[in-house]
């Protein structure tokens, strides 16, 4: 709740991170549920699923949509003012910058090449257009879920136990809270193995979890890093993307090893006392 004096208490209750975990899997699990279940009358209903669908953003949206109402219903509107400003913290150690605006692409790059395959993504006959346009898409449907995931299930984890291990329970519910799209037609997962996604899952939100602590729990820096993980320029690396990250994410835990293991310095606040950039 707000305190009294206007200015939103820097936390939200440890108990909000249950609601949160009901609040998603519960909203997109009875969206690709339905569809799994009764194909036939959600598509008669509301037309045939696919990653451009409504729905698929309802599903894709719900960690984020959890993680807001949260914070607005423990927080208000001075709370979920706060909350956002956290889109604004851009300042952290410039490693970080360099490993989503570069390293990422080249782990890409370099698994694609491994297979066999080129450099980036073969442009369409029509152009770069049309991947443009699929990559603005792409920034409001991935990185929407960061509102959640890291906006407040990591800070309220971060409370009871060190980084890598929140950073490996946010990946193992990350994994599992896609299972269900597993078994959907229509949309990339159905063509994908999960075994090696849940894998990549538990690697990137461990891998994540240095750079927000040390944007000391930006907003901005993980949905970036999740948007450079769907860019439709960087070309199909499977498997090899998800091998390679499994190596840097163990030589950067290895490196960050004092920080990762201690929850001294974690980010705990949900809600921030006041802005910072």
């Amino acid at each position: 709740m707000s305190s009294l004096a206007g200015t939103p208490k820097p936390s939200l209750p440890s108990r909000a991170l249950l609601l949160f975990v009901l609040l998603t899997f519960g909203v997109t699990w009875g969206v690709i549920g339905g569809y799994i279940y009764f194909p036939e009358r959600a598509a008669g209903t509301f037309g045939a699923i696919s990653g451009s669908h409504p729905l698929y953003f309802l599903a894709t949206w719900a960690p984020g949509i959890a993680g807001c109402l949260l914070v607005l219903g423990f927080g208000d509107l001075r709370g979920l003012r706060a909350f956002l400003s956290r889109l604004l913290y851009w300042r952290c150690d410039p490693v970080w910058w360099a490993f989503i605006l570069i390293g990422i692409p080249l782990v890409f790059m370099a698994g694609s090449l491994i297979k066999g395959g080129p450099l980036l993504t073969p442009l369409p006959p029509e152009g770069a257009g049309p991947l443009f346009a699929l990559m603005i898409m792409m920034l409001f449907l991935g990185p929407m879920e960061e509102f959640g995931w890291r906006g407040v299930a990591q800070p309220l984890l971060q409370r009871h136990v060190a980084p890598f291990w929140a950073g490996a329970i946010i990946g193992a519910a990350w994994g599992i809270w896609h299972l269900p799209a597993f078994y959907l037609a229509g949309v990339v997962f159905a063509e994908w193995r999960f075994l090696p996604f849940f894998i990549g899952n538990v690697t990137l939100a461990i891998l994540v979890t240095p750079i927000f602590n040390s944007a000391r729990g930006s907003l901005l820096l993980p949905m970036l890093f999740h948007w450079q993980l769907i860019n439709p320029f960087w070309p199909d690396a499977r498997p090899w993307d998800t091998w390679i990250l499994v190596a840097v994410t163990a030589g950067i835990v290895w490196w960050q090893r004092d920080a990762m293991f201690s929850r001294a310095g974690a980010v705990t606040d949900v809600i921030p006392s006041r802005p910072r950039s």
